[in-house]
């Protein structure tokens, strides 16, 4: 969690809406450390104006991404920047009236985080690994306790001239 992040909290309905789309994961990272334009955003991630802008608009009203003061572009056009928020942190996604609505947010992070997989290339740094673990309910609860301590330590070390890397952590009890 980045510094000043708060703790975890209930994700609305509307939030989790605005989460359902990988591309809208791709703009709250391209947003994190820069403020974005809708049309600078349109052209990192190769889609319409209209389209970013869609999605763009779903993040901001559901507090995802701020605009920062507008700010004049080449010509002298006006321009609407856009930095995420970081409320996605510590967000917990649990609709127990919804669960294929939850089911679909962690999909677009699935999602998300493989187009950023292809986007660096088969000579980008990377570790991955996939396992199964056979755990009972009090191990369970401790590794999530224990990963979540380890990412918060490492977030908030936050070096400015560090690499910028993503992770995915994921669980899936089988069925």
């Amino acid at each position: 969690m980045p510094p000043g992040a708060k703790a975890k909290r209930q994700a609305s309905v509307e939030e989790l809406r605005a989460l359902t789309h990988p591309a809208r994961w791709r703009i709250l990272r391209l947003c994190v450390d820069q403020s974005l334009t809708n049309k600078e955003i349109a052209e990192r991630m190769s889609m319409s104006p209209a389209t970013s802008l869609r999605h763009v608009r779903a993040l901001a009203n559901a507090g995802f991404l701020a605009n920062e003061p507008d700010r004049h572009g080449a010509r002298g056009s006006r321009e609407r920047p856009y930095r995420a928020t970081g409320r996605t942190w510590g967000l917990v996604a649990v609709d127990l009236d919804e669960p294929e609505l939850v089911q679909r947010v962690d999909l677009a992070i699935i999602a998300a985080h493989r187009t950023e997989l292809l986007e660096a290339g088969p000579d980008s740094s990377r570790d991955l690994s996939r396992g199964i673990l056979r755990l009972g309910p009090g191990s369970l609860a401790e590794l999530k306790d224990c990963v979540e301590t380890l990412l918060l330590e490492f977030a908030a070390r936050d070096e400015p001239d560090g690499q910028p890397l993503s992770y995915l952590w994921s669980l899936v009890a089988r069925g």
